[in-house]
């Protein structure tokens, strides 16, 4: 009689797995060289790696924006970023006298990266049967989840800053102030006096532009209520296609609106009662930073039934992975949030 281990083949690709201080097998937790060898041709690994770039490209919006820093590969996974204060202006001088000198101050922001990814398994009888392409298709919907993740990241990130104006409602025809989220109302729509509250705040911190604008982060349902607006300009009127942001579709009162549906929407609790609230991001250049780490980017990995697969190779793995901060407010005076409501608040959900 033969006694064979057959647990000792039946890993799903955990067998030897990379970490920040060895190399260690996922099951039994031991310690072991690392055979890095690429047992996928050049051909697929260069295709899937250039799919999903194309592909999570669009859903970026809220990256463009965001002041991009990679920390070097073997420098931790920390970055710092410093600003000097301001200085006061100058005081008359008095004949002969020294004056007092300004003290300097320099502040420091840091922020760490963290490692995000998922994946899926397909089994060899799925490939073989389905009638559509499997793999490629695990690797599109992927692909999108990757873009989603980053970009959810940094915008739930950004919406948390401390500078905030509230929509003004309609109450028996006269636009009245409002002071907190739960205060708004179905009338309470982004209008362009709003927007231009929202960029004199900006010029009144002296915010810096975006090549010569502010731009604002908007949901679709929010750019509804300004686009019948006569002072609105569709951006094909007054930028070539290379000077376009990414999700640009035009300008007023000098901020450019970029549209997306990852546009932070809130509705319940804090809300007004049924109704959701759009978070319209307007920012400044740089006022906000975000972090990668060299060789640390949006990856896509791929392994096939001959190596994920199992004794018998059973199933293919597709996945994705990728080293992010989401970001960091660097300039609270740089940004601000304007919740709104809006014609769709009724039916929009929270996202």
């Amino acid at each position: 009689m033969y006694i064979f281990d057959l647990q000792r083949f039946a890993g799903g690709g955990g067998e030897l797995t990379n970490t920040t201080t060895n190399y260690v097998n996922s099951y039994t937790a031991a310690t072991t060289a690392f055979d890095t060898v690429n047992k996928l041709t050049p051909e697929m690994k260069t295709f899937y790696d250039t799919a999903l770039l194309e592909n999570a490209r669009p859903e970026m919006v809220h990256a463009q924006f965001g002041r991009s820093q990679n920390i070097p590969k073997g420098r931790g996974k920390t970055i710092e970023w410093r600003k000097f204060n301001t200085l006061a202006n100058a005081g008359q001088l008095t004949e002969g006298v020294i004056p007092t000198g300004q003290k300097m101050g320099v502040s420091a922001i840091t922020d760490s990266v963290d490692q995000y990814g998922t994946y899926v398994s397909v089994s060899d009888q799925l490939e073989l049967t389905a009638i559509d392409p499997i793999i490629m298709e695990a690797q599109t919907e992927l692909s999108a989840s990757a873009g989603r993740t980053r970009d959810e990241l940094i915008r739930n990130d950004i919406i948390a800053g401390t500078s905030v104006i509230y929509a003004q409602k309609d109450v028996s025809g006269v636009k009245t102030d409002v002071t907190s989220r739960a205060n708004l109302d179905a009338t309470a729509k982004l209008t362009p006096d709003t927007v231009n509250r929202a960029v004199t705040f900006l010029k009144k911190n002296h915010a810096p532009t975006i090549n010569g604008d502010y731009v604002a982060i908007i949901h679709p349902s929010v750019a509804y209520d300004l686009r019948s607006n006569p002072d609105w300009i569709d951006v094909h009127k007054y930028a070539q296609p290379d000077e376009i942001f990414e999700g640009e579709i035009g300008k007023l009162h000098g901020c450019r609106f970029v549209e997306t549906t990852q546009a932070k929407i809130l509705k319940g609790t804090g809300c007004p009662s049924g109704l959701a609230v759009y978070l319209t991001l307007f920012l400044g250049k740089d006022a906000y930073g975000t972090v990668g780490v060299d060789g640390g980017g949006l990856e896509m990995i791929v392994h096939d039934k001959h190596e994920a697969g199992g004794p018998l190779d059973q199933f293919s793995t597709i996945g994705y992975k990728l080293m992010t901060n989401g970001a960091k407010i660097l300039y609270e005076d740089r940004m601000v949030r304007v919740e709104s409501c809006g014609a769709y608040s009724a039916t929009d959900s929270a996202n």
